[in-house]
């Protein structure tokens, strides 16, 4: 059995991994290696292939500060577009060279000096520092609902979108109405006989300034380097503006929810349906989405929601909770992704036997929602509470990704061999986190969503603005963490 050695290894090749790569090679590791479980880079963006896939956030912020990207040709880009973009910056960076493509992470135990990995291919490395970029929205999560396997025709996940069914004239069932149902079913519904769709609870659902970018416009910004950045800063200030509404700034709030109620009422006309797609929630408490296309495709005459989530299947027969029953030739789950029971799909043991799963008993947590206390030169990118509502996620790896590299510059100046959170600063971090989720429209605003976990626990959340969590993150040092010397190895 041959066993690699490399100085870092990551897990995943997304925006995350690669990111990460970059900025190990910028800090002088030689060796870094990424092991992706796929054919090729992307994650979320590989995954989800569905019609209208695309990005809900301006692709200009949606994009990496080191590689801002003129030729973006909509202002929301598809997903296609983005899977681009992210391989060509693999290979202008060379990080293609980097991948081993194929490579799932079976296990990894922290040897007292190493990490030691297994992937379940059957290849082994052995790693200084051990990266986890496996992101979030990739595992699809089916509900346990009685009879599934009952169902004759094509089913799948949106994530899992079968290209070969052609859905010209059938009835389609749709379970679920969040961030992929409403882009998939205004493209597949001027072609499918009829769409059914089950809804347990209404989103929000806000209109977009969505249109494309002009050839011009595109030549300039190629041209004028400097024009791309600042469009992305100008956008990034404006999406910052917009935590005011899950602060529950009365302006704000009222201003959103006119916003929504317009796109409602213009589409909408009757009222008992208009009714069925309002939330019994505060706006935000679940995830706000975006699209012009939603409510005015409800609206078609072969577009009809049944208000209540699916509670048995028949054959080709779905059984709402209310008893109305759907016949449908085609069912496709929009049911989102595992997210708080990351636990489960880890197995990553530290020192004395202790495990990812058992650090995790009472929920997900992890200093600066980046390292994990227990874990010597371990980091979690997306981790806990890094999630937001309001902004692009790419900034809050960019805040995670400069922090690990100060934390390698300081190893490598200082001479150290392992670094891992003082269990204290994690446990006031965790316990900061808690007490400002309590009160938020994400914990109080009368929803449950996917950023609790089986307790109740909001796991996933930033609570404050982007802006705050990248000055925390680089005022943070190793004044944090417990250290070693190499002279101890």
């Amino acid at each position: 059995m041959t066993t690699r050695e490399t100085d870092m290894l990551i897990v995943g090749a997304g925006f995350s991994g690669l990111i990460m790569a970059m900025e190990a090679r910028r800090r002088g590791l030689s060796q870094i290696d990424i092991l992706e479980k796929a054919d090729d880079i992307g994650g979320t963006w590989r995954e989800n292939t569905y019609p209208g896939v695309a990005c809900d956030v301006p692709s200009h912020l949606y994009s990496m500060a080191s590689h801002p990207n003129p030729e973006w040709t909509t202002a929301y880009a598809s997903g296609w577009e983005i899977q681009d973009y992210l391989q060509g910056v693999a290979r202008d960076e060379n990080l293609y060279d980097l991948c081993h493509f194929g490579q799932t992470l079976h296990a990894a135990r922290w040897d007292g000096t190493r990490w030691q990995v297994e992937t379940t291919e059957g290849s082994h490395w052995s790693a200084r520092f051990l990266v986890s970029a496996i992101g979030a929205l990739h595992v699809p999560n089916i509900p346990a609902i009685p009879g599934t396997d009952s169902f004759p025709g094509p089913a799948f996940h949106s994530a899992r979108w079968d290209h070969n069914v052609d859905l010209a004239g059938q009835r389609v069932a749709v379970v679920g109405t969040g961030a992929s149902a409403v882009q998939f079913v205004p493209e597949i519904a001027p072609r499918a006989g009829r769409i059914t769709i089950f809804q347990r609870t209404p989103p929000y659902v806000l209109p977009r300034p969505d249109g494309p970018i002009a050839p011009w416009v595109r030549r300039l910004y190629a041209r004028l380097p400097l024009l791309p950045r600042l469009r992305r800063a100008l956008i990034y200030a404006l999406f910052e503006l917009r935590h005011a509404v899950f602060r529950g700034k009365p302006k704000a709030v009222d201003f959103a929810v006119r916003m929504w109620r317009r796109a409602l009422t213009d589409a909408i006309s009757d009222p008992q349906e208009q009714a069925i797609l309002t939330p019994p929630y505060r706006i935000g408490c679940k995830r706000i989405l975006s699209s012009n296309d939603w409510y005015p495709t409800l609206a078609r005459d072969n577009v009809e929601v049944i208000p209540h989530g699916v509670e048995r299947i028949e054959g080709g027969t779905l059984i709402a909770a209310d008893g109305t029953r759907v016949e449908a030739d085609v069912l496709i789950w929009g049911t989102g992704f595992h997210v708080t029971d990351a636990a489960e799909r880890l197995d990553i043991t530290g020192p004395d036997g202790l495990t990812i799963r058992q650090a995790w008993a009472d929920g997900m947590s992890a200093h600066l929602g980046t390292a994990v206390a227990g874990f010597p030169n371990f980091f979690i990118l997306l981790g806990p509470h890094t999630g937001l509502g309001h902004n692009s996620v790419v900034l809050m790896i960019e805040a995670q990704v400069e922090h690990i590299g100060r934390l390698l510059q300081a190893m490598q100046d200082s001479d150290l061999a392992t670094i891992t959170p003082k269990p204290q600063a994690q446990a006031a971090f965790e316990a900061e986190m808690q007490e400002r989720l309590t009160d938020s429209v994400w914990q109080a605003g009368g929803c449950t969503s996917w950023y609790q976990d089986n307790k109740g626990r909001n796991t996933t959340l930033w609570p404050g603005t982007v802006g705050e969590y990248r000055k925390r993150m680089a005022g943070a040092g190793l004044e944090q963490y417990l250290t070693s010397p190499s002279s101890h190895l």
